[in-house]
């Protein structure tokens, strides 16, 4: 009874018309989903400081910039430029202009002057150009004019080839301890010119080569600018393990988010999550709206795909930690090609191989092996009808499971030891996800009532109570269902209905005479009519009653709704016209009193192809035993009456049925019956006597 409350609970909050309640659900897990998603891709916090050894290899969970790498590359690529100079051609012209208005004054000092030495000297001193002593400027005055333009041209050539090019204060210093050795190697000058000339030539050369400190900072800093950013990408070595974590390493770990303490919310992070999550959820959503329309307004499997989907990935997610190998996604695979159909499952189980590839960081050949057996379980559960052969699909996905592995093992060269390893956890992958689908399917069938061919088989099994109820206490309806599961199985194909769904409701939708079986035509065999010393109006209520009355029959027994739609639907609203007429016909009743709807069934109409099929063949059947010698020609005929007196009553409107499927019904029933009330072939005798007496 707890099981049944439940089962109703769910049926009320995620049934079609509680649009509220089915949005607040899908929103809860779609919650669910994304917190998955974020608490994947988020990295694991690491508990550590500067100084202390990595206890194991710390890799960086994102692309990120090493600022102190690249600061360091910078400040070389800076200390590298060449100091910028700029040179001051108006020094060494002032230089030359110096030692010219020297020689001019000595010379004129020579010419004006000869006999008074002392007001020479004194005239030539005043306008002392170069900072030589009275002696060094008489040796001048008693030197030859050709020495002293020989000297003057030397001091010239001297000066020009220091700062033509620039000279620095260094280059100065460098060039006045050579300036002697140069004067020296001059020969037309005499030893006291020689000593004069480097005297002169040191006193006024100055620097005119002087720091560009402005060009040269804008030579660093685009030298600077020209160095790349030295990047981490994700998955790179950080921290090897036992290695000291140096403050730059433990700057790279805080800016990558894996220290404990960095408690910043990532809003890159939660938005990506956001993202991917939305990706994930509109492309199935698509995808169910436009290819899978009956799925999609089935807001119960919308729930269970979901759920599926979710519990695989916590699964999946905790053995990942052992071994991406291990990951059993082909049980969503498996449940829900059982539960829904092969192209869900397909679906689902790229889209959790998606979103395990993305928390888990998965590797090709995991990934290959995802998808691979994910496959192999769907296409290996199409149209399983008993639970032993989930585990020969389980044994499937293994297989599979190790093709992959061994194929990526031999192309990559992998350690035997290893690919072993992989191999025996791929095995187990296989095996556990059959395991799984097994134990969990109760769940997905009795709490949510989900319909699976192989609970339809079960319910057909001879064995159910109320099918030995049925057997043995209403015996002649036992055969009907069976004769009517026969018919419907076969028009159900014919019309691409669910054919083990019509079976099992054939089997079941007369349940409800269970309460009076004697009341019904087929049971009674050897017996008289109860209906024969009670009204036509109460015979009305007992008949008419037994498709409600098979709900309280199966009260206690979990059958799924779609099977109490056909017990309640299989008669829709038809009259039970046989005891409409005796109650027109009765004595001292006028036929005017007579309320027609009294002599209806309660419907519904049949809501399915399903129902409706088993109607036409609960009717068809009944009406085909009452024929007196059948032929071809009488069950075809009875059975166009039948059904075009169904579709006049309406009682097909609401079923989904074309014209084209009820054409097809027709054959399907003539073919059926038609195998069933065959011509049988009158056999001679066999009495081996009378064949004696005859001879």
């Amino acid at each position: 009874m707890k099981l049944k409350r439940l089962r109703n609970y769910l049926d009320r909050r995620v049934a079609t018309k509680g649009r509220v309640n089915q949005i607040a659900f899908m929103s809860i897990l779609s919650a669910v989903l994304f917190t998955l998603v974020l608490l994947g891709m988020m990295p694991e916090r690491i508990d550590v400081r500067v100084g202390d050894i990595a206890k194991e290899e710390i890799r960086a969970t994102k692309e990120i910039v090493d600022e102190v790498t690249t600061e360091k590359y910078r400040l070389e690529a800076m200390e590298s430029v060449e100091p910028r100079y700029r040179i001051d051609a108006s020094i060494q012209i002032r230089v030359k202009n110096d030692i010219r208005r020297f020689f001019e004054t000595l010379s004129n000092a020579q010419k004006e002057l000869p006999e008074n030495r002392e007001s020479a000297i004194k005239m030539i001193s005043e306008q002392d150009y170069v900072g030589l002593e009275p002696s060094e400027l008489q040796v001048l005055l008693d030197s030859r004019p050709e020495l002293l333009l020989t000297l003057e041209s030397s001091i010239y050539e001297i000066v020009n080839q220091i700062m033509n090019i620039g000279a620095t204060q260094e280059d100065i210093d460098y060039s006045k301890g050579n300036v002697e050795s140069t004067f020296a190697g001059i020969g037309e000058l005499d030893d006291s010119l020689k000593r004069i000339g480097p005297k002169i030539v040191n006193e006024k050369i100055v620097p005119n080569k002087f720091l560009d400190i402005e060009t040269t900072n804008k030579e660093k800093e685009k030298a600077a600018e020209e160095v790349d950013p030295v990047v981490i990408k994700e998955g790179e070595i950080i921290v090897n393990r036992n290695e000291i974590v140096d403050q730059q390493s433990y700057e790279l770990l805080k800016e990558s988010g894996l220290l404990k303490e960095a408690r910043k919310i990532n809003y890159g992070l939660i938005l990506g999550a956001i993202m991917i999550t939305a990706a994930i959820e509109v492309v199935f959503g698509l995808y169910i709206y436009y290819f899978e329309k009956k799925v999609y307004e089935d807001r119960k499997l919308m729930v269970v795909i979901f759920i599926v989907a979710i519990l695989v990935l916590l699964v999946s997610k905790s053995l990942s930690a052992v071994s991406g190998y291990l990951m059993p996604v082909a049980t969503s695979s498996i449940l829900l090609a059982i539960l829904i159909n092969a192209r869900v499952s397909l679906l689902v189980n790229v889209l959790i191989g998606v979103l395990l590839g993305i928390t888990e960081s998965l590797d090709t050949s995991v990934m290959t092996m995802v998808f691979i057996g994910g496959m192999i379980g769907s296409f290996s559960s199409i149209n399983t009808q008993q639970r032993s052969n989930i585990m020969t699909i389980g044994v499937a996905v293994a297989l599979f499971n190790l093709i992959s592995i061994a194929g990526f093992g031999i192309a990559g060269e992998t350690e035997i030891k290893l690919l072993l390893t992989r191999m025996a956890y791929g095995t187990a992958n296989g095996l556990l996800s059959a395991v799984l689908a097994i134990g969990s399917m109760p769940i997905w069938e009795n709490i949510f009532g989900v319909l699976t061919p192989i609970k339809l088989l079960e319910l057909m099994n001879p064995n159910q109570p109320l099918l030995k109820r049925l057997l043995t206490e209403a015996p002649g309806t036992y055969y009907h269902s069976i004769l009517v599961g026969n018919l419907s199985e076969n028009a159900a194909e014919a019309v691409g209905a669910s054919s083990l769904l019509v079976r099992a409701g054939s089997y079941y939708h007369d349940i409800g005479k269970l309460k009076r079986p004697y009341f019904f035509k087929e049971n009674q065999i050897g017996m008289e009519n109860p209906h024969d010393k009670i009204s036509a109006n109460m015979s009305a209520v007992i008949i008419t009653n037994h498709a409600k009355d098979g709900l309280e029959v199966a009260e206690d027994q979990p059958l799924p709704k779609e099977i109490k739609d056909i017990m309640l639907e299989h008669h829709g609203t038809t009259l039970v016209s046989f005891f409409y007429h005796k109650a027109m016909n009765e004595e001292g009743v006028n036929p005017n009193t007579v309320i027609e709807s009294k002599f209806r069934y309660g419907g519904p109409r049949p809501q399915s192809k399903e129902s409706a099929i088993v109607m036409l063949a609960d009717s068809v059947e009944a009406a085909v035993r009452s024929i007196k010698e059948p032929s071809k020609e009488k069950i075809s005929r009875m059975i166009c009456n039948i059904v075009k007196g169904k579709m006049e009553d309406g009682q097909l409107d609401e079923s989904g049925l074309t014209l084209k499927d009820i054409s097809n019904i027709e054959k399907s029933f003539a073919d059926t019956l038609l195998g069933i009330y065959h011509e049988r072939i009158e056999y001679p005798s066999l009495d081996i006597a009378e064949i004696k007496e005859a001879k």
